[in-house]
């Protein structure tokens, strides 16, 4: 008798012990499936960023083409009519046009960013055309910012686009915009700020729209918080158009500066959670 309830026990240890060992296989593969299907979804993700940035690099080629041949030509005007929507393009593709750490100074590099004697790109001609309201002497600079532009797409499909690089590059948007451009030390001479300001924001949207579905996903309530602060954004930014732009940084009120500074921060602080996509669950 006792040999027999010995055998029964040895028998339900087994059961329960392989019913416990096929719960953990399946727990464990059901995990590795939904992991899998994250990573499919950030990787159609990040093919869909790398587009954008593509396409966006594109029209900055174009509208850099259209700039520069102005410079070129001597038009004044018109090289100051198509300066900061041009920009616009870059300022929307920066996580991707940064990457390439030579490139990026030679393009945009600001006065006291690199020696004087290395100080090319967009704002060098800016300071030409609204300091000095000429492009006589600067028709090399437009020269070789046609050329840096043209390398930058040629490189841009070399770019590898990660989670990782979509996350940072969202909250280095903002943060850049906040920190540095927000006190006019950007567009200096031109005072065009605010389209660099939309332009990044709408950088910083397009990241956190194709990532939404997966902050959804892990916290409905941040995925929330940060569309109503996008849209509270927008319409600071919306306050301040003028025809088909924007009106100069200088024409805005210290009030309306500071309180376009602490939207952007207050969208800032939860946009830099969204890195919560690429944690395992």
């Amino acid at each position: 008798m006792k040999k027999a309830k010995t055998a029964v026990a040895v028998l339900l240890s087994t059961s329960l012990l392989f019913g416990c060992s096929q719960k953990n296989e399946e727990a464990t593969t059901k995990k590795e499936e939904t992991k899998e299907v994250a990573k499919d979804a950030l990787d159609g993700v990040t093919a869909e960023y790398r587009e954008y940035a593509i396409n966006e690099i594109e029209e900055f080629v174009i509208a850099t083409e259209e700039f520069t041949n102005a410079v070129i030509e001597g038009d004044v005007e018109k090289a100051k009519e198509l300066y900061a929507p041009a920009r616009m393009h870059y300022e929307r593709a920066e996580p991707i046009a940064e990457v390439f750490g030579d490139l990026d100074p030679k393009i945009d590099a600001r006065e006291g960013d690199v020696p004087e004697d290395e100080w090319t790109g967009y704002h060098r001609i800016e300071y030409g055309l609204w300091e000095k309201n000429t492009t006589k002497g600067y028709e090399e600079y437009a020269e070789q910012l046609m050329k840096d532009v043209h390398l930058l797409r040629a490189k841009v499909e070399t770019v590898e686009v990660t989670p990782d690089l979509l996350v940072t590059g969202a909250v280095d948007l903002l943060n850049e915009v906040s920190t540095s451009k927000v006190t006019g030390e950007e567009d200096r001479y031109s005072h065009t700020d605010l389209y660099d300001f939309v332009a990044n924001v709408q950088g910083a949207e397009e990241i956190f729209n194709l990532l939404k579905d997966e902050v959804k996903a892990k916290d409905a309530d941040l995925a929330a918080t940060i569309e109503a602060q996008f849209a509270q954004v927008h319409s600071l930014l919306d306050q301040q158009k003028e025809g088909d732009g924007y009106k100069l940084y200088t024409d805005l009120t210290e009030a309306e500066v500071k309180k376009f500074s602490q939207a952007v921060d207050a969208l800032a602080e939860p946009l830099s959670q969204i890195g919560i996509v690429t944690e395992a669950s």
